[in-house]
């Protein structure tokens, strides 16, 4: 693009970091309108809107266009991330919902894996352009199944029953201004409220911020890293991506057994002792400790194993580490949320923390090659090594202190 627009590399990211930005800013109406039309309605308009722009963006004849395309195409895009888990929900109890939950969020952490692998490839041997149709192909591979797709949310399941039975459902004549007040408190106030006044959700925000952050800036370091010191070319160099895809295999099974192994017990003995398989929330925190220190290690391992030329393998497996600790912190925090503020509160605790992790994440890799740049690998690298190390312990304390900050939260569930 650098080539064929005759722009800098700083303005060459833009359709990138502003398609991850897109991803942040959709849920802020996806998630809303799937709880007044449902799920199915969002996921059936969201999706064909969103490969109409990927196919702009692949016949883009300047700059600015391939910009504007990516942005709203990642806005459509968003729907499949923001109430994808919101469609696990609804079909799982929460004692049920870790297994197909880790499921879930393995495959947008495969994403960055596969992307810079098949893009390589596709650019080297037919251009850029054809980063955007292989999205397409892909598209219409989601896009069949999703067709014979039935609804799941229970609002809009009982409305489409009351009204093939000509019942008029309580509740049903919110006001234009009733819908504008809710939409207003429950999707943009109550989050940002949340994240200032709430130190559980301000802290594993800034936490699960950072993490993506780091990980969308290797997207601008890694061919830096890998063309410098060990002479990649471009395939080669969406190959190395893969160690962020096993560390994901890896979090996902390490979380299906934490499951299985750890918390179902749990909520079997609660059931038992007669408290309806109620759990500490904290029980969730486990693999939360586990990658904290995963994250730090990885980051000193990637500096000065690539800083010192060791064989190009040692680096990535320090990716795989990184991308193992990233996924565990965020699976656990996300459930933990959940648990912690319940469905209604959760899903704005979530809020904030999504739109948050983009904004970092379209951030982070306008200035990652300028650090490496400037630094070299062992300092850029270190230096997001000591924020994270500086983070590790956020986890943890909530582990210790979990309970008292529930209880002086306003923003319990009722019981």
């Amino acid at each position: 693009m650098i080539a064929e627009f005759g722009v800098s590399a700083e303005v060459a990211l833009l359709p990138y970091v502003l398609y991850v930005l897109g991803l942040g800013c959709g849920p802020l109406l996806a998630a809303p309108m799937s709880e007044t039309f449902g799920r199915r309605a969002v996921y059936l308009i969201a999706i064909p809107i969103f490969a109409l722009f990927t196919l702009g963006a692949g016949f883009s004849q300047s700059i600015a266009s391939l910009t504007i395309c990516r942005f709203l195409a990642g806005v459509f895009g968003s729907p499949g991330l923001s109430i994808g888990s919101a469609t696990l929900s609804d079909m799982w109890k929460p004692s049920e919902r870790a297994v197909p939950m880790a499921i879930y969020v393995t495959t947008p952490f495969l994403g960055p894996a596969i992307g810079p692998l098949v893009g390589g490839y596709a650019t080297y041997a037919y251009g850029w352009r054809w980063t955007q149709w292989v999205l397409l192909f892909f598209t219409v591979v989601g896009l069949g199944p999703a067709l014979g797709m039935k609804e799941t949310y229970k609002s809009a399941i009982l409305k489409k029953r009351a009204e093939e039975r000509g019942i008029k459902p309580k509740g049903s004549q919110r006001t234009a201004l009733q819908s504008a007040k809710f939409f207003l408190r429950s999707t943009l106030t109550r989050p940002v409220t949340m994240a200032f006044v709430e130190p559980v959700v301000s802290l594993f925000t800034v936490y699960i911020a950072v993490n993506f952050g780091t990980l969308y800036a290797f997207f601008a370091a890694f061919p830096y890293v890998f063309s410098k010191v060990y002479g990649f070319g471009i395939r080669s160099t969406g190959l190395t991506f893969l160690g962020l895809g096993v560390g994901c295999l890896v979090a996902c099974c390490i979380i299906i057994a934490f499951s299985k192994l750890v918390f179902r017990p749990q909520v079997q003995k609660s059931i038992a002792a007669g408290k309806g398989g109620k759990v500490q929330p904290e029980a969730r925190l486990y693999p939360a400790m586990i990658g904290s220190i995963c994250l730090p290690i990885s980051l000193f391992w990637f500096a000065w194993s690539a800083q010192a030329g060791v064989h190009w393998i040692a680096p990535v497996v320090a990716e795989g580490v990184f991308g193992c600790g990233n996924m565990l912190i965020f699976m656990s925090a996300t459930l933990y949320l959940m648990d912690f503020y319940g469905p209604l509160y959760g899903a704005s605790a979530m809020g904030s923390n999504n739109l948050a992790r983009y904004i970092l994440g379209a951030s982070f890799p306008l200035f990652a090659l300028q650090m490496y740049e400037r630094l070299g690998i062992g300092w850029a690298t270190s230096l997001l090594g000591f924020i994270s190390l500086a983070l590790t312990p956020i986890p943890w304390a909530f582990y210790i202190w979990g309970p008292k900050l529930r209880a002086m939260s306003k923003y319990q569930p009722a019981s």
